[in-house]
C-alpha cells in the first residue's frame, strides 16, 4: 500500500478504441478487421466472458444486428450502476460481424468461476491467518478481476466496497481513478463527472504530486469528451510536461487532444505561447530545426512570450514549416509510472499545418488542413468523434473572426479567394454566425463587402444601462398608469 500507483491496469481503454472501431463508418476497412481481431485477442486472453456478452450475444450484445434496439438487462429487475455507450452509432456496419460462439463462452466462464473461488479462497485464508492490509489485497485482486474481464456493474460494485473499506489516502484515490476509467471505458460521462468530484475532494485532503499530475489529465480528458475545450485546454497543456498517465491514453493521443484543444479556444496571445512555441509541441510538430531545438531545451515558451503583430491574409502565403510526417512518440513517453508501450507511428502533419497556417492567417491552407484534420483525427477517436462537425464549425467561426479583426471593410470576393470557397459559401456560412450573434459584421451582396461592427467594451456597457434603464422607465410608467386609475376607481 506504497505511494506506487494501483489499480492502473484494467479496463485497457485501447480495446474500447476498438469496439469503437468496429461501429464506425469512417474507419478503413483494414482497420476494422485488425480491431476484431485485437479484441478477440483480448477476450481469449484476459477471460473476459461478461464482455464477451456484452458485445457478441445474439439477443443482448451491442454489436449484433439480429438483437439490434433489445435493452442489454432485459431479464433483469436491477438498475445498471454505469450506462454503456462504446459504439459510433446505433448500426455497426455490415460488413463486420462479431462472431457469438457458445462453447467459447461457457469456457470463459468456468474460468471465471476458478479465479474467483481462488480469489474466495485467499481471502478466507487472510481473514484468519493475516492482518486488514493482507484481506484488502485479497479483495483488489477480486475488483481488479472485474475490471479486467469487462463486468462494468460488478467492477463498480467491488471498487465502491473496497473503498470503504480502505484507510489509505493514496489508495482512495487510486481506486477513484480506476472508477473514472471505467466510466470512459464504457462512455458513461455522469458517472465520470461524478466520480472525478470525489477524486478532486480526495486530492484536495493531501494527494501527491505524482496523483495530482495524474488526476489533471483524467480531467482534461472528460472535459473533452462534453465538449469543455476552453477548460480543458490549459489542463492537457499542463500534463504535456509531466504527463505519465498511459493507461488513461497514449502521449501521442495528449498531443492530439492538447493541439485541439488549444487552438479552438486559447486566446491569440495563448494559443502562440502554448501551443505555437511550446517546446513540448514543437518536438513534435515543428520543422526539423524546430524540433531539435526544442528537444535540446534551446527553446521554451512563457507568459513572456511576446505576440506578433496579424498579418494580412493576403500577405502571407508562405507555406507552413514542413512537418515529419510521422513520429514515434515511445521515447519521448518513457518516465515514471507505467512504462508506455511501443506506438505506432503517428501522421501530425495536418495538425502541424493546421496551427500553422491558422496563426499566421493562411486561411486557404487553414481550410484543407482543417479538413485533413477531421478526416485523419476526429472521425477516427472516439472521445473526438460525437463533437467533430462542432469542433469543424467552430474553428472556421475562429478564422472568420481573426481576419474581420483587423479590417473594418472586406470584400465579400476578396475573403471567399482568400479562405479557397466560393462566395455563396462564405456568404451562408457567414450569416449563420451573424445570425447567432458569433460575429459582428453585416454582408452586403449588391456591394460585395462585408462590415464589421465591433462596439467597444464600455460602449457596449453604456448601451446596455440604456436598454435596461429604459425598460426600467416603461415599466414604472405601466405602472403608475395602473396606481392611478385603481385610485380613479375608488373615489
Amino acid at each position: 500500500m506504497g505511494s506506487d500507483p494501483q489499480y492502473i491496469k484494467y479496463p485497457d481503454l485501447t480495446l474500447a478504441q476498438h469496439v469503437f472501431n468496429l461501429s464506425n463508418p469512417s474507419c478503413p476497412q483494414t482497420l476494422r478487421q485488425t480491431s476484431l481481431k485485437k479484441i478477440q485477442d483480448a477476450i481469449s486472453e484476459n477471460k473476459m466472458a461478461p464482455f464477451y456478452r456484452h458485445l457478441a450475444h445474439p439477443v443482448e450484445g451491442t454489436l449484433n444486428h439480429s438483437g439490434e434496439g433489445v435493452p442489454q438487462h432485459q431479464g433483469s429487475s436491477t438498475k445498471s450502476l454505469i450506462t454503456s455507450n462504446m459504439l459510433a452509432s446505433r448500426k455497426s456496419p455490415q460488413k463486420i460481424d462479431f462472431p457469438w460462439d457458445e462453447s467459447l463462452y461457457q469456457s470463459l466462464v468456468e474460468d471465471n468461476k476458478k479465479e474467483l473461488d481462488a480469489f474466495q479462497k485467499e481471502e478466507g485464508e487472510a481473514e484468519e491467518a493475516a492482518g486488514d492490509t493482507e484481506v484488502l489485497a485479497a479483495r483488489g485482486k477480486r475488483a481488479e478481476f472485474w475490471a479486467r474481464v469487462g463486468d462494468k456493474d460488478k467492477a463498480i460494485e467491488s471498487h465502491e466496497a473496497l473503498l470503504e473499506k480502505t484507510t489509505f489516502l493514496g489508495t482512495k484515490i487510486d481506486l477513484v481513478l480506476a472508477m473514472i476509467r471505467i466510466g470512459l471505458f464504457f462512455g458513461d460521462t455522469l458517472f465520470v463527472k461524478k466520480n472525478i468530484e470525489r477524486a478532486n475532494t480526495l486530492i484536495e485532503s493531501g494527494g501527491d504530486w505524482d496523483r495530482r499530475n495524474r488526476l489533471k489529465a483524467y480531467k482534461g480528458l472528460h472535459l473533452l469528451t462534453v465538449r469543455s475545450y476552453s477548460v480543458a485546454a490549459p489542463l492537457l497543456l499542463d500534463s504535456l510536461s509531466t504527463f505519465t498517465s498511459y493507461e488513461l491514453c497514449s502521449y501521442s493521443a495528449l498531443v492530439i487532444y492538447s493541439v485541439l484543444a488549444g487552438s479552438l479556444s486559447l486566446k491569440r496571445v495563448d494559443f502562440k505561447a502554448k501551443v505555437v512555441d511550446a517546446p513540448e509541441i514543437k518536438a513534435i510538430l515543428g520543422s526539423g530545426e524546430d524540433r531539435i531545438a526544442a528537444l535540446t531545451g534551446e527553446v521554451s515558451s512563457g507568459p513572456t512570450a511576446q505576440d506578433e503583430e496579424m498579418k494580412d491574409a493576403s500577405a502571407s502565403r508562405a507555406t507552413p514549416g514542413a512537418a515529419t510526417t510521422a513520429v514515434n512518440l515511445t521515447t519521448l513517453g518513457a518516465g515514471a509510472g507505467i512504462q508506455a508501450e511501443v506506438e505506432a507511428p503517428v501522421d501530425f502533419s495536418s495538425l502541424a499545418d493546421l496551427v500553422s497556417s491558422l496563426y499566421n492567417g493562411n486561411y486557404r491552407s487553414f481550410f484543407v488542413a482543417l479538413a485533413a484534420v477531421e478526416d485523419n483525427f476526429l472521425t477516427q477517436d472516439r472521445y473526438l468523434y460525437e463533437h467533430r462537425a462542432w469542433f469543424v464549425r467552430e474553428m472556421r467561426l475562429r478564422a472568420y473572426q481573426q481576419l474581420l479583426q483587423s479590417y473594418r471593410v472586406v470584400g465579400l470576393n476578396s475573403m471567399a479567394n482568400d479562405f479557397g470557397v466560393t462566395v455563396d459559401f462564405l456568404d451562408r456560412d457567414l450569416a449563420k454566425f451573424i445570425a447567432s450573434n458569433r460575429i459582428a459584421c453585416t454582408i452586403d451582396r449588391v456591394n460585395g463587402i462585408i462590415e464589421t461592427n465591433r462596439p467597444d467594451d464600455k460602449n457596449k456597457q453604456y448601451a446596455d444601462v440604456v436598454k435596461h434603464g429604459d425598460a426600467l422607465i416603461t415599466k414604472l410608467q405601466k405602472y403608475g398608469q395602473t396606481v392611478r386609475l385603481r385610485g380613479s376607481e375608488r373615489s
